[in-house]
């Protein structure tokens, strides 16, 4: 099987963290000294119960549910506007990712929550990491070089069991060109297939043909 990256691979695990009594002014230089854009809440456990984010401290610093001043009618908005600790102002409830989630689940999952970054936790329900949106897009973006590595000594090699040289690898930009042989037609899918899944792989151009025909 090939590794797939994890949310634990790519995961921040040492996690600026805030509780909910910490003042706003605090939380505020928390946010610009460690240079990220949100931080969990949690609670004396441990357990994440919120986050707050460079966008709610905008809309506290506005004195306004939002910078534009919409939502105007929305109590629990105006409330966190005029918010003191970071309990007050914090978003509520928190979604939270797994370590063992994929790559691709977790994308699926911000996308989902319209979220930036996601607290992992662990079995207990105890913070062990947060990633975030570049996390998860880094996980995507390797060089050439790492793929044609990889197709070659484990989809190839370790996988397949093809002798080295059997399928010549090429890959540019993501992009990964084959050409050769494998011993039977119904292999030249599954090579595809195998690329296909490795991280970092945009396409698969395969010029395959089998030295063994039916």
């Amino acid at each position: 099987m090939l590794h797939r990256r994890t949310v634990g691979d790519v995961m921040t695990e040492d996690v600026v963290t805030l509780r909910p009594n910490t003042p706003i002014q605090e939380v505020a230089a928390l946010l610009d000294a460690n240079d990220i854009v949100a931080a969990p809440v949690v609670d004396e456990v441990g357990a994440p119960i919120g986050v707050v984010s460079a966008s709610d401290m905008l809309r506290h610093e506005a004195g306004m549910p939002d910078p534009q001043g919409q939502h105007g009618n929305d109590e629990r908005a105006w409330g966190k506007a005029r918010a003191r600790t970071a309990g007050a102002l914090m978003s509520s409830p928190v979604f939270t990712a797994r370590a063992d989630w994929t790559i691709p689940r977790a994308v699926r999952e911000l996308r989902r929550r319209h979220v930036k970054q996601l607290p992992v936790v662990g079995d207990d329900g105890l913070l062990t990491g947060i990633v975030s949106r570049s996390d998860l897009l880094d996980a995507f973006i390797r060089s050439d070089v790492e793929i044609r590595s990889e197709v070659k000594q484990d989809v190839l090699g370790r996988i397949l069991g093809l002798d080295e040289g059997t399928v010549a690898v090429e890959v540019h930009d993501g992009v990964v060109t084959l050409r050769g042989h494998v011993p039977e037609p119904r292999l030249v899918p599954v090579v595809v297939g195998l690329c296909q899944g490795v991280d970092g792989v945009v396409a698969v151009d395969a010029h395959l043909a089998a030295t063994r025909q039916g």
